[in-house]
């Protein structure tokens, strides 16, 4: 039955299935087979968004797409140009600094590209900067979106594994940081490769404008991740909190957000939040043939087996699946299938769920700019007008420094583990 499983699930994909569809379509097929009442469909359907950290995900997403789109993105780009950008190649270093500021906002890999991307490629190409090597680099630091907190998929991986999605998200800030110094240093080593030209050295006035425009945009983070850490709101409070703070800063200082403007991003983000509810409800359906079949089991000792029960091996294999598993499929997705099957592996060696999280989390956000299925690419191609391949080639390097950072990540938890533990304690 297990073969079953997972072989219904990749022909369904093969032949264009959506991936919820094809998740629960799978488990459905093996529930006949197993002669199953099919009462227990909806049931288990319900069950699986039945938890009360999932009201984080549809605020977030509404609260990112709200922070993103309503003249926020603008002005924080604006500031972080006007503050970086009279040094040599200094856009390409601004818009890594500004997806790592989106990233605290928006939450999502494709968001921030999308708003970094609209904001700074017409002015990089009028400065005659490489228009496919600009957009690959705006595409790899949207992987930052997920992996610098709030997250989508932290707050999944948290419902899943039963852990801390506080936790998740201050383990979450310093691997994000090394994503942006790794990208960081390749813009500054591209630009003196290229000879771009240096930008204005605005005066003082000016910089110090621009940062009190982009004050409450940049406020933002602050409030609503400052009131997680210190205990003043849950994350699922806090989702409704940045919902409403974005609002109140979109509508009322910048005055960026009228009604009809407001209508469309609720109705967007209300599609996106369905559909990863339908996944998360058709995926445990998945996990019940999973855990009927003690699959995780079976691999968790496949994989044991094979690697000797060492520690080092057993984290190479996965995060060569997950690097693989993030090429092809949708994060979400990914990370609700693979969650559940690596986890006996990870405890059967020792390691610590909140630090596997991070991992995970990272190793999927990579596949998010890397080909063939890579959103970000997909973004920043719209945005220019390139194709995807002309994008593809410059950003292979960038996936590299990436894929660097996610393996150190791996083999050094204390880099994930050091903040939650000061902020929150052992554990």
């Amino acid at each position: 039955m297990g073969y079953l499983l997972f072989g219904a699930f990749f022909v369904l994909m093969l032949i264009g299935v959506p991936i919820g569809l094809a998740i629960g379509l799978s488990a459905l097929i093996v529930f006949v087979s197993m002669g199953i009442p099919l009462q227990m469909v909806p049931q288990t359907l319900l069950e699986g968004n039945n938890s009360f950290a999932l009201v984080a995900v549809p605020f977030f997403v509404l609260a990112g797409d709200i922070l993103a789109k309503g003249g926020i993105s603008e002005r924080i780009v604006a500031f972080a140009e006007a503050a970086l950008g009279r040094i040599r190649g200094g856009l390409s270093v601004v818009s890594v600094l500004a997806s790592m500021f989106i990233a605290a906002i928006s939450g999502s890999g494709a968001a921030t590209t999308a708003a970094v991307g609209a904001s700074l490629l017409p002015d990089m190409k009028t400065k005659k900067y490489d228009v496919a090597e600009s957009a690959a680099l705006i595409a790899a630091a949207g992987t930052i979106g997920v992996v610098i907190p709030p997250s989508v998929p932290m707050v999944l991986y948290a419902v899943i594994a039963g852990e801390s999605v506080a936790k998740l998200f201050v383990g979450g800030f310093i691997p994000g940081i090394l994503m942006g110094l790794g990208l960081i240093g390749w813009a500054a080593y591209k630009a003196k490769v290229r000879g771009y030209p240096r930008g204005e050295r605005l005066p003082l006035k000016v910089v110090g404008k621009r940062f009190l425009s982009s004050f409450w945009g940049l406020m933002s983070p602050v409030i609503i991740l400052g009131g997680i850490f210190t205990g003043i709101f849950t994350p699922s409070e806090a989702a409704a909190v940045a919902v409403v703070y974005s609002i109140v800063i979109a509508a009322f200082v910048y005055k960026a957000l009228d009604f009809k403007k407001f209508y469309k991003l609720v109705v967007g983000s209300g599609v996106t939040s369905a559909l990863i509810m339908f996944i998360i409800a058709t995926a445990k359906l998945f996990g019940w043939g999973l855990a009927f079949y003690q699959i995780p089991q079976a691999v968790a000792s496949a994989m044991l087996k094979l690697t000797g029960n060492v520690p080092f091996l057993v984290y190479l294999m996965i995060g060569i699946i997950v690097l693989l598993a993030g090429m092809f499929m949708e994060t979400a997705s990914a990370l609700i299938i693979l969650t559940p099957i690596f986890i006996p592996a990870v405890v059967g060696v020792g390691g610590n769920l909140v630090h596997f999280g991070v991992v995970l989390t990272i190793g999927l956000a990579i596949g998010m700019a890397t080909p063939p299925v890579a959103i970000d690419i997909y973004v920043a191609s719209a945005i220019t007008g390139l194709p995807m391949g002309k994008i593809s080639k410059p950003i292979l390097p960038m996936i590299l420094i990436l894929a660097l950072v996610f393996f150190v990540v791996m083999y050094v938890p204390d880099i994930v583990m050091v903040l939650p533990r000061l902020v929150m304690g052992k554990g």
